[in-house]
């Protein structure tokens, strides 16, 4: 694969260039993104940027991103909480940070190596030789439920349940303004964004249908406590949608606030319950993940509800 050049505009002054690079390219780390500065692939008019150089609004920095290497996929004994488990299937309970399968950027660390690690040669080859077993994803900085088929059969079952919409995907997270209604429906299809491909967007162009049900559960001062319930699962829907209504995630410095919010880098977003019919049994298994300690943390930062 050839190196890929970017180009990357600054919206806001006084953010570090290696936090806007981690933040506008989804596959760089932030210690990746310092890699690229000391190797002088990332240039302000043509000039190399300095690791500390924070942003000025409107700088325009061209980025040249390496070829990426074709590493083997190996297990990992990394942790990982298992939230169910069977012979044709495992829900881990994802911790936030954790990265679901390798991609440039990542190409160990990740929930799959751990897969591999805890269940051997039993996951489904579905997925494909980089994604084994996983039937669906969340964002690197989305805690909570993630399912994985261990084998072709469960994985076929999984996947047409996700298509007719009867594995049910339920989060929690914390958006910011406060909501008119209690609850609401945003119906508008999303696609890549029209100018920057790391990003998504609600466009009329080359999308799909998405929908996420969303109902208050606690309001704060100038925040409000959700639950979102996933009709469709496209990238980053549940930020896109509620962006779109002028309620981006808290830390969510793709779609909301470039800068961090109540001490938080990355979105608060919990995969909090899923719901599935067994592949073999045809039971319907109920999985439910407590908040972790950062969604709390953040919680008891937005002081009294209202």
């Amino acid at each position: 694969m050839d190196e890929e050049y970017l180009q990357i505009q600054a919206e806001e002054s006084g953010e570090r260039i290696d936090a806007l690079l981690a933040r506008s390219v989804p596959s760089l780390s932030r210690s990746a993104a310092q890699r690229l500065l000391e190797q002088g692939r990332v240039t302000l008019s043509g000039a190399p940027v300095r690791k500390n150089y924070r942003c000025a609004a409107g700088d325009a920095f061209d980025v040249l991103l390496p070829a990426a290497e074709d590493v083997p996929l190996v297990p990992q004994a990394l942790p990982l909480v298992i939230a169910y488990e069977d012979e044709d299937v495992v829900v881990v309970d994802k911790a936030r940070g954790m990265v679901v399968h390798p991609a440039p950027g990542h190409p160990d660390g990740t929930l799959v190596n751990a897969l591999l690690w805890h269940c051997g040669d039993s996951l489904s080859g579905i997925g494909g030789e980089k994604r084994p077993g996983i039937v669906h994803r969340i964002d690197k900085d989305t805690s909570g439920l993630l399912i994985a088929a261990k084998n072709d059969f469960a994985h076929q079952a999984l996947s047409a349940q996700l298509a007719d919409r009867s594995l049910s995907r339920i989060y929690e997270a914390v958006a910011r303004g406060g909501f008119r209604e209690d609850s609401g429906t945003v119906d508008r299809p999303i696609g890549r964004h029209p100018t920057d491909r790391k990003r998504m967007a609600v466009t009329e162009k080359n999308a799909r249908p998405a929908v996420t049900h969303w109902e208050v559960l606690t309001r704060y001062a100038g925040y409000t406590h959700i639950r979102c319930r996933l009709e469709t699962g496209r990238t980053h829907q549940i930020r896109v949608h509620l962006a779109s209504i002028g309620h981006p995630l808290l830390g969510d410095g793709v779609y909301g606030a470039p800068c961090p919010e109540k001490g938080l880098e990355g979105q608060c977003l919990h995969a909090r319950t899923l719901k599935f019919i067994h592949p073999r049994s045809g039971e319907q298994i109920v999985v439910e993940s407590p908040l972790p300690d950062y969604f709390r943390d953040v919680l008891a930062r937005l002081g009294p509800p209202i």
